[in-house]
């Protein structure tokens, strides 16, 4: 039976093993050897088959060619520069207005004193006007008014006199425009599809992966004129934002708008696969009103009448056909479909018209939400509200009646059904920072006397802040003693906070933890098989089973009825239906905040600031559109500069870190490849003393022994008299940092799943000596860390040696403590390997590194000194946990 994974070199499409027991010091692990899902098997939809057409709607013979491109230039702009300053401008600086004029005056007033040409636009009005001609990606924003219908007269509040206005698009157009986008070619699915990675082992990670999409097809195809069309899911997500906490909370309620067929890693890239289509009106009240069921019942109708009014333009189509192009360019009949609906739980509850602290997706009583329930649908709510009053849907089963949900008003659609797993409000900023760690607090200052609880509390934040340094990983100076928490803080403590409550907590709290971990990163993976989902439905158990430690001690005593907490008794059925959960999340629609929201806000005047947001949303799209054509073209190839000048294309790594920008020195690729960066030769004496390794000369010549022995030789050059070794006397090429690129999809990778990583070993980084840790290849037969090594970077170098260049590294190497996972954390521990007290180090070949790994110190029962730098922490502490939870990649990893 074929493994759902194995090593594949990528370039060569062909499988890939090294021999078992191959010589670390030798081994060739090819530089593009990866862990990659190989022989798939697909099962596509036999009618919604998404075939192409002309288009008027005929279909096209099989294997017809799509439309030829018509040949397009750079206008409206006058070339590729202006296209590039407009781009730089608007888009991603997002100037404000008297700083764009007072930029192109100063730089007319430049080329004048040069006797040079004009700027590429006079003014602002002539930047905007281009952009605005833009022919690509444009979906107009329109209005409509709604207003309360009941009785009115001059003593009624304001909301029931006033006229609410809702500012939309046609999700027609953004359809159509979303489809079009060529970036999506190839990462786009026609047709829903189940896929094995084994004979009855089904596989879940796009929209259309999911059994939702098969099942809606399967309805719409019992009508035979809909045969050979596309489904297309539309996707919502909506979510209420403050712009402006200090100047008067001013707040907006977009809507934004994707589609099923583009896959999840584009929506994940913010490669404009998820747009703003809408901005609900917020009505007020005044403190009297706003408490009243009244004005909490209108708010409500105005929700859904929005949304309903909104999604109008679609409704027809979800019968009969529309034509579209996709990113391959042919032409295809559609049929839309509401699709998964991305929210936190207030905005669900909004949504699904349930009352607050029920389940919007099951029936199960607030009382008992530690249980699974029955679901909940459309049918069976429109019976029970037939047949009970108000008071006792209200009570008895948690049901609104006076909210129809707006999916009620299109076909085959069911809001209950509809709402997704959300990771980003239900695992990490509810579950993990709203509850478990305030619970761990609670539990230190209930146990403890106030003075003890802060002293441990001012510790544990001492030990996050102790954490190494590993690429990606966000520091906390001060713990996480600090009052304003984003999403991204929540998702950095995760990586860091099991290690350091450990000693100042029960072992079944850490367990607890751990358990949630586990859930917390298998629900992240890009891609879930039955594997995956029984390996979640565990650690929901463990997670269940531990976590009663809290009601235990006093810090629950009333238990664990908690709507965030009980949403993941859905995740497996949710993934089931929708695929993996990360492409279809709300830290997608809280990060499109920014660009479509805040930054609008902030570069706008403030008074009357939403005419200005849509029009900058509505540029900011045309000026994507653009460069999605451009580019699919080869219009923007190479640098913008090198281009102007007819020189060789220059590429530039937009996609690279921050980190990876800063300027340094020596860089090598950990393929062996230089990255055209200055060497420094040196002497080995002089090396020696830097590295403080005083055998480095006998290492280097058993590194060549290794390097030189024939393929077919199995001898190990520690095992070897030194006089046999290559002498080598000349002079070694040092470098700081390599590049570690591997394929890690659950990462924020690029698009094609390949994750780019800076390890680094730098005896003064920012003040500071870092030496990175690493995973080296040992034995790619093995799974997990079984057949990794651990290991410390001390230095990189490159020795030539007859004229050949062997790209290495100076490592020290750890050891496992046990072969067994620690209880309680579940991670393998590690302490520095050492022989008669002293330090065993190697060179190896850059071939063999993996990636870089995550220590944490096992801190057990030792207290931080005040002033300890995490730099510090590799050299002091005798063991480590190998953190699985450094990243998501090595979570799926390491086993």
């Amino acid at each position: 039976m074929p493994h759902a994974h194995q090593y594949w070199c990528l370039p060569c499409r062909k499988p890939f093993r090294s021999r078992k027991g191959y010589s670390l010091h030798r081994t060739r692990i090819h530089p593009r050897l990866q862990r990659v899902p190989l022989r798939a098997t697909y099962r596509f939809h036999p009618y919604l088959n998404g075939l192409p057409c002309d288009i008027q709607g005929l279909f096209l013979a099989p294997g017809a060619p799509p439309p030829e491109k018509e040949p397009i230039t750079f206008a409206p702009f006058e070339n590729r520069p202006a296209f590039e300053f407009a781009d730089l401008i608007v888009k991603k600086m997002q100037t404000s207005i008297g700083d764009i004029n007072a930029l192109l005056r100063t730089q007319a007033a430049y080329n004048a004193t040069q006797g040079g040409g004009d700027p590429p636009f006079e003014d602002s009005d002539e930047l905007f006007a281009t952009v605005d001609a833009i022919p690509y990606g444009n979906a107009p924003w329109e209005s409509f008014t709604l207003q309360y219908t009941g009785p009115v007269d001059d003593d009624s509040p304001s909301w029931k006199r006033g006229t609410f206005v809702v500012h939309c698009r046609n999700p027609r157009t953004v359809a159509h425009n979303i489809s079009r986008n060529e970036e999506f070619d190839g990462k786009f699915d026609t047709t829903p599809y189940q896929e094995y990675c084994a004979p009855g082992a089904p596989r879940f990670s796009n929209v259309m992966s999911g059994l939702w999409a098969y099942k809606q097809a399967t309805k719409i195809a019992a009508d035979p004129a809909t045969h050979g069309s596309m489904l297309m899911p539309i996707i919502l997500g909506a979510d209420k934002t403050t712009v402006s906490v200090g100047t008067g909370h001013t707040e907006f309620h977009p809507v934004y708008m994707s589609i099923g067929n583009v896959d999840n890693s584009m929506r994940r890239a913010h490669k404009d696969a998820i747009i703003p289509i809408a901005f609900l009106a917020i009505p007020k009240a005044s403190r009297e009103e706003a408490e009243t069921d009244e004005f909490r019942i209108f708010r409500k109708q105005l929700y859904h009448a929005s949304l309903a009014q909104i999604m109008s333009p679609l409704k027809q189509y979800m019968e009969t056909h529309d034509v579209l192009q996709c990113p391959d360019g042919h032409f295809r009949r559609v049929i839309y479909e509401l699709g998964p609906f991305i929210a936190d739980y207030p905005e669900q509850v909004v949504l699904s018209g349930v009352v607050q602290g029920w389940c919007p997706k099951c029936l199960v009583p607030p009382e008992d939400l530690h249980k699974a329930g029955e679901p909940r649908c459309h049918e069976h709510t429109a019976h029970v509200v037939d047949a009970f009053d108000v008071e006792t849907l209200w009570t008895m089963w948690g049901i609104d009646a006076n909210v129809i949900p707006f999916t009620a008003y299109f076909p085959r659609a069911d809001i209950h059904e509809l709402l997704t797993p959300d990771l980003l409000h239900q695992l990490i900023k509810g579950t993990f920072k709203d509850h478990l760690v305030d619970w761990v607090e609670q539990y230190l200052y209930h146990v403890h006397s106030k003075i003890e609880a802060r002293r441990r509390m001012d510790d544990i934040d001492r030990r996050i802040a102790a954490a190494p340094q590993f690429p990606g990983l966000r520091r906390f100076p001060e713990g996480r003693n600090f009052k304003q928490w984003t999403g991204n803080d929540s998702k950095a403590l995760m990586k860091v906070y099991l290690s350091a409550i450990e000693g100042h907590v029960p072992d079944e709290m850490v367990r607890c933890f751990a358990a949630y971990l586990d859930f917390c990163y298998l629900a992240r993976r890009s891609a879930h098989d039955d594997k995956s989902l029984a390996a979640m439905e565990e650690a929901l158990t463990r997670f269940h089973t531990h976590r009663v430690i809290f009601e235990t001690v006093g810090v629950r005593p009333e238990g664990f009825s908690l709507p965030r907490q009980h949403a993941l008794i859905h995740y497996i059925t949710g993934i089931r239906l929708f695929g993996s959960p990360n492409g279809i999340c709300s830290s997608i629609t809280e990060s499109k905040h920014i660009r479509a929201v805040k930054r609008p806000w902030r570069a706008s005047s403030k008074n009357n600031p939403l005419p200005q947001i849509l029009r900058t949303n509505q540029r900011l799209d045309k000026l994507s559109a653009a460069r999605s054509c451009f580019t699919s073209r080869q219009m923007l190839d190479g640098d913008v500069l090198a281009d102007a000048l007819n020189l060789a294309i220059l590429t530039l790594d937009d996609d690279l870190d921050d980190d990876l920008n800063e300027p340094e020195d020596e860089v090598v690729d950990i393929e062996g490849d230089l990255d055209g960066t200055v060497e420094l030769p040196k002497r080995q004496e002089r090396l020696a003393a830097e590295y403080d390794q005083p055998h480095l000369q006998e290492l280097v010549r058993r590194f060549l022994f290794d390097q030189l022995a024939p393929d077919d030789a199995e001898v190990d050059s520690s095992a070897v008299d030194l006089s046999e070794c290559p002498k080598f006397d000349g002079k070694i090429a040092v470098y700081r940092t390599a590049y570690a690129t591997f394929y890690a999809p659950s990462e924020l990778s690029g698009t094609g799943g390949m994750h780019r990583e800076t390890i680094r070993a730098n005896p003064s980084w920012r003040g500071h000596p870092r030496f990175d840790t690493i995973l080296l290849n040992v034995d790619p037969d093995e799974p997990g860390l079984d057949g990794l090594a651990v290991a410390r970077v001390k230095g990189l170098m490159a020795i030539t040696y007859h004229g050949m260049r062997y790209p290495c590294a100076l490592v020290d190497w750890y050891e496992r403590v046990d072969a067994e996972l620690d209880n309680p954390t579940g991670m393998y521990v590690v302490q520095p390997e050492c022989v008669d007290g002293e330090q065993v180090s190697s060179i190896v070949h850059l071939d063999s590194v993996f990636r870089a790994v995550h220590l944490t110190a096992v801190y057990r029962d030792a207290d931080i000194p005040l002033d300890f730098h995490f730099s510090y922490t590799l050299d002091v502490f005798e063991s480590f946990y190998v953190n699985k939870y450094g990243d998501y990649h090595l979570h799926e990893y390491i086993i």
